[in-house]
């Protein structure tokens, strides 16, 4: 039973911690909340930062989950720009980094994930960024517009979606971008050959340059400056600034330091939760990027760092620690925007999990749904300029229903009568 004398704590300052805020007091929980965040900003949603943000079509103040009166009024106790460096389990307390102790009687624990670093020399030159953070993508952005304007070279390492995005926006301000990237294909342990093509001639098409196969050794400089970057065929490309977009990696040393269990590396890490985003600690929650949560839709484990696990998770994982009987088994879902192609994936179909891709529509228009199979039954589904189909091919993957392949490519069989 919750009463009005607990205090919940909420580690973590991204969408998931906002979010669960947000539902405790929508659920009626009148005790303490509060809120720490090592960021001096208010909560704020990651998208923007490498899309609408970015490109200068959004202002700054949109990318705010809450107006910050909003806390106030809610009672939400902030302590931004604070970091969390200890749990004590048995006296259940966190402790501040100076020092400070606050006690909890439910913590939940949305730490996030934070971008690999480059193992190269070089990677203290004045020009490398990393973008996972407000002041990255404001910094950025002020680069990406003197590169336009100088007809400066941008070097991307990393052709994942934070670099084809970032790649889309250093073009739109004119910056000239070379993208290197190990795998054969952009997004290709996401996509697979068969679609990571489709972005690799989007970005052809709009001018910038790819280095397949190839990984990058040394940023070269003079002065504290960029000069260029150096791959590993002994190739050097001109460079004014670099972006490192090779992954990021969950914020998993508080948990670990405090005894919860971490998952295994080849569920992608992060701290293990039931299907009620508990730890292994009872009063102790996790959900959003640091998270690895068990989806029987799939048999497996799952840590998934994108926007809707973090505005889902949030709220879910409040309502766990209030008591509600919920399980977290959301489809995997997520977005992209680059220059004219937006595209929604749903499910999860990694690499070698597969035997098929079947495409309705047409990929050379790029106005098309691609459906990844095996044995017939739709693992994922990724809708490209194709719109309001998200939630029946969420359906058909949780129908498991063995599909007809023909069927499932013509547009003009409506999905809904395939998930039967």
């Amino acid at each position: 039973m919750v009463d009005a004398d607990q205090t919940f704590v909420i580690v973590g300052g991204g969408l998931a911690g906002a979010k669960a805020a947000e539902t405790l007091r929508a659920e009626g929980f009148t005790g303490r909340v509060i809120l720490i965040s090592d960021e001096r900003d208010h909560p704020y949603e990651r998208p923007p930062l490498s899309k609408g943000y970015l490109l200068g079509k959004e202002d700054r103040d949109s990318v705010f989950v809450h107006e910050p009166a909003w806390y106030t009024q809610a009672e939400i106790e902030l302590h931004l720009g604070q970091t969390v460096t200890a749990i004590d389990r048995a006296a259940k307390t966190v402790r501040l980094g100076e020092g400070t102790l606050i006690h909890y009687d439910k913590l939940l624990l949305v730490t996030g994930a934070e971008p690999r670093r480059l193992e190269v020399p070089g990677t203290g030159l004045a020009g490398v960024h990393h973008l996972r953070r407000l002041a990255h993508a404001e910094r950025l952005k002020g680069v990406l517009t003197a590169l336009g304007r100088d007809n400066g070279h941008l070097v991307i390492a990393g052709a994942g979606w934070i670099g084809l995005e970032v790649a889309a926006a250093a073009r739109g301000y004119g910056a000239e971008v070379t993208v290197i990237e190990h795998g054969p294909t952009p997004l290709h342990t996401v996509l697979g050959p068969e679609l990571g093509n489709v972005f690799a001639e989007l970005h052809r098409e709009h001018g910038v340059r790819f280095h397949f196969g190839r990984q990058l050794t040394e940023i070269v400089g003079q002065d504290g400056m960029v000069l260029a970057v150096r791959t590993d065929d002994g190739e050097e490309h001109p460079a004014h600034d670099v972006l490192a977009a090779i992954g990021a990696a969950p914020r998993i040393g508080l948990a670990e330091a405090a005894g919860l269990e971490i998952a295994d590396r080849a569920d992608g890490g992060g701290i293990a939760v039931d299907e009620r985003l508990r730890t292994s600690d009872p009063d102790i929650y996790a959900a959003g990027d640091a998270a690895s949560f068990p989806l029987a839709l799939f048999g497996t484990r799952l840590r998934v760092e994108h926007w809707a696990n973090s505005l889902n998770g949030g709220p879910a994982a409040a309502r766990a620690m209030l008591g509600h009987d919920i399980v977290y088994d959301r489809v995997p879902y997520f977005f992209t925007d680059q220059y004219d192609l937006g595209m929604e994936y749903s499910g999860w179909a990694p690499a070698g999990s597969y035997d098929e891709v079947v495409i309705r529509g047409d990929a050379g228009k790029r106005e098309f749904i691609a459906f990844w199979l095996k044995q017939g039954r739709v693992l994922a589904g990724m809708n490209v300029n194709v719109w309001d189909v998200t939630e029946r091919i969420q359906k058909l993957i949780r129908s498991q229903a063995e599909v007809d392949t023909e069927a499932l490519a013509d547009p003009h069989v409506p999905l809904e009568s395939l998930a039967s």
